[in-house]
C-alpha cells in the first residue's frame, strides 16, 4: 500500500501544478488497481471565479465518456439474449426498418459502421430531451453510405440508436436501465445520463479556450450540428443537462467512472462483475471493414491500441470524451481509469493535455507492481 499512497500524494501534487499553471481549471482523477481504489484526487475550481473548489462529488459533463458506459449497458443485455449483436436494429425497433436500414445491425450501430452518423435536419436544442421525438427522427433518415462498408465516428446519433432497442426489450426508458444495470449494482450515485434536476447539483462549469466563435447555419448532414455548438456552452445549460443523451454525454465523477471499469476486470470490483470475461472480450475485438483497415472502436469501446491516453497498449478499451475526460481498463496492468475536467483541450494537446501527464504518472507508477 506505500506505492499506493505514493501515487495519491504524486497526482494530487501534479493536480495542484496543472491548475496552478493554468493547464487545468478544475479536475479528478481516480485509479482502481487489482480491484482496489488506490488514489482518488482532485483539484482546482469548478469555473473561472476560483469561489467553489473541486472535491470528489463534483460532477462534471463528460461528452462522449458516456459511450463507454452505454455500451457496457447494451452488452449486460446482449449477455442475457435480450439483444443481439448479430441482429437488425428493427427486430426491436420496427419502426427503424426502412430507407435502406432494414439489416442494419446492433453491432454495426454499436461500432460507428451503420452509416447514419448524421443527426435528423429539422431537430433542434429544445427537441433533445424529448427521447421519443429524437428516436421517430432518426427512425426516419437514410444512410450516407452502405451499412457495414466504412467506419465513421457517429457523435450525437449513436446514443439513440443503440439506447432505444436496449429500453424497448426492457421496457425501461435509459435513466431507469442506467439505475437498474450501473449505478444499483455498483453503488454508484454520482453519475447520470440525463440529469433530473441539475440547478440543484454541485456540477462543473465548462471552457474552452480554443472553441471558434462562429459556427456557420448550415443545411448538410451534420454528425454535430451547428445549434449544438459551442459544445462546452450547450453542456453548461440546464436543458442539455437535463436530456439523456446516451452517446454524447452526462455529469458524472472521476471514481464512478472508474468503478464501472474496475468492475469489467476479469475480478470484478467489491464482489461485482458487470460482464463475464467473454463478453468484454468480443466487446473489444477490433472488427476489420472490407477494405482490410481497423477502425479504433470494437463493439462500442475504443481500443487501447488507437489512443495515447491509454498508452497505445493492446487490449486497453474504453472512451473518452470531447475535450479530455476519459475512462479505461488495462487489463495488462489491472488498471481501471477515471478522468474529469472543465477546461477543454485540443484534440491534438497531446505532449502537453494534463490527462495525458496524469495517465503517464499512473502507468509509470503502476508498471513495477503488475
Amino acid at each position: 500500500m506505500a506505492n499506493a499512497a505514493s501515487l495519491q500524494s504524486r497526482l494530487e501534487a501534479l493536480l495542484r501544478d496543472l491548475v496552478a499553471t493554468g493547464t487545468e481549471r478544475g479536475a479528478q482523477v481516480a485509479v482502481y488497481h487489482r480491484g482496489e481504489l488506490i488514489a482518488d484526487a482532485w483539484g482546482g475550481t469548478t469555473d473561472a471565479s476560483g469561489q467553489v473548489p473541486i472535491d470528489g462529488e463534483t460532477l462534471f459533463p463528460v461528452f462522449s465518456v458516456t459511450k463507454g458506459i452505454t455500451s457496457t449497458l447494451v452488452h449486460r443485455l446482449v449477455e442475457r439474449g435480450q439483444l443481439d449483436c448479430g441482429a437488425p436494429l428493427a427486430r426491436y425497433w420496427p419502426e427503424y426498418g426502412c430507407r435502406g436500414k432494414e439489416a442494419i445491425t446492433i453491432g454495426q450501430a454499436l461500432s460507428h459502421q451503420a452509416g447514419l452518423p448524421q443527426m435528423p435536419g429539422h431537430l433542434r436544442l429544445g427537441d433533445l430531451p424529448d427521447w421519443d421525438r429524437v428516436c421517430a427522427a432518426l427512425a426516419e433518415l437514410e444512410p450516407l453510405w452502405a451499412p457495414g462498408s466504412r467506419h465513421e465516428y457517429h457523435a450525437m446519433s449513436w446514443g439513440w440508436l443503440v439506447g432505444e432497442p436496449a429500453c424497448r426489450v426492457t421496457g425501461l426508458d435509459f435513466p431507469t436501465l442506467l439505475e437498474r444495470e450501473i449505478k444499483a449494482p455498483l453503488g454508484i450515485e454520482r453519475l447520470f445520463i440525463g440529469c433530473p434536476r441539475p440547478e440543484d447539483d454541485a456540477i462543473a462549469t465548462l471552457e474552452d479556450p480554443f472553441a471558434p466563435s462562429e459556427f456557420p447555419r448550415t443545411d448538410r448532414p451534420e454528425s454535430i450540428p451547428w445549434w449544438t455548438q459551442p459544445l462546452y456552452d450547450l453542456m453548461n445549460r440546464d436543458e442539455a443537462r437535463r436530456a439523456c443523451m446516451p452517446g454524447a454525454s452526462g455529469l458524472m465523477n472521476a471514481r464512478s467512472i472508474a468503478r464501472v471499469y474496475a468492475a469489467l476486470a476479469p475480478r470484478g470490483v467489491d464482489g461485482v462483475r458487470l460482464l463475464s470475461p467473454a463478453t468484454v472480450a468480443r466487446a473489444k475485438a477490433p472488427i476489420p471493414l472490407p477494405d482490410g483497415s481497423v477502425p479504433e472502436h470494437g463493439l462500442g469501446y475504443l481500443l487501447g491500441t488507437h489512443k495515447a491516453v491509454m498508452g497505445n497498449r493492446p487490449g486497453t478499451f474504453g472512451h473518452g470524451g470531447h475535450g479530455g475526460s476519459f475512462g479505461y481498463y488495462d487489463p495488462e496492468l489491472d488498471l481501471a481509469f477515471g478522468f474529469t475536467h472543465n477546461r477543454l483541450t485540443r484534440p491534438d494537446d497531446v505532449p502537453d493535455g494534463g490527462i495525458h501527464q496524469v495517465a503517464a504518472m499512473v502507468r509509470a507508477s503502476l508498471a513495477g507492481s503488475s
